[in-house]
């Protein structure tokens, strides 16, 4: 015997599957949305890059999104970390969804505020390195945008409107720079210093993964480093791994300053990042 079904139940017979599936694909992302009961924001500045690779392969195995604060500093392989040699980790982490700002290119400290707007400061690297500037906020501006116009020529993308002050070090007059020059300041929570620049035989790594995992709750930004010259005993290969897995063992998820409630407005639809 032969079945024969008309057009119209065909369509109909379609379009009951492509329901059920959507269902279906809605239903097991309901847990997975429910189990999440806050966000971390995880951000790392340059530094040595002794760990660079390690954070990469990390936040790979999580499926994690993180924000990264670029400076072009020295290097444990003699060069900078915005050099073209250093094009392909870039690549790759744009390639792997993470966001970036600006932590200027010198990685310049702020000194103190002077009269009309202009800033004291002292940059760590570059042909100036160690003295100290008076800048107006158009200089100041022209230093972040440099990392901006670097990472343009390593990556092909532009980086995201944020901006990390070297030591989180701002002044008034410095917050106001930064404004005008359109990035928004990224500090970070009080729980969310790693410490992975205090020396660990005060402070060793069991310690600091305790204070992160006890202390960080829903919204909380998170900083550390590529890498630091000074720590005899390195931060992330003892503490990211576990910091990471006890977070999402409490539920937590995480994601970068785009999805941030303070920043999220900075990436409207039609905005470029």
């Amino acid at each position: 015997m032969t079945l024969s079904l008309s057009n119209q139940t065909l369509r109909g017979l379609c379009l009951f599957a492509i329901l059920a599936a959507g269902q279906a694909v809605a239903q097991s992302a309901a847990p997975e949305a429910a189990a999440c009961k806050g966000h971390i924001y995880l951000t790392f500045d340059t530094g040595s890059q002794s760990q660079a690779e390690l954070i990469e392969q990390t936040l790979l195995r999580h499926h994690i999104k993180a924000t990264f604060f670029l400076a072009n500093e020295k290097t444990i392989h003699g060069d900078y970390s915005l050099d073209p040699a250093w094009a392909p980790l870039w690549k790759r982490l744009v390639a792997e969804g993470h966001a970036f700002g600006t932590h200027t290119f010198d990685h310049v400290y702020v000194v103190r505020d002077l009269p009309d707007g202009k800033v004291e400061v002292r940059p760590q690297f570059g042909a100036q390195a160690g003295k100290k500037l008076q800048w107006t906020p158009a200089q100041y501006c022209q230093e972040m945008q440099r990392v901006d116009q670097r990472f343009q020529q390593l990556t092909g993308h532009k980086l995201d409107p944020l901006w990390r002050a070297p030591g989180g070090r701002l002044t008034h007059n410095l917050l106001k720079a930064g404004q005008a020059c359109g990035y928004a300041h990224v500090a970070w929570a009080p729980a969310g210093f790693s410490g992975d620049e205090l020396p660990s035989d005060k402070f060793p790594n069991e310690v600091l993964l305790k204070k992160a995992l006890d202390g960080l709750k829903d919204g909380d930004i998170f900083l550390a480093h590529m890498g630091i010259w000074s720590r005899q005993d390195p931060w992330a290969p003892a503490v990211l791994e576990p910091l990471i897995s006890g977070l999402e063992q409490k539920g937590y998820c995480f994601a970068t300053l785009r999805e941030h409630p303070a920043y999220r407005h900075l990436f409207g639809a039609g905005k470029e990042h």
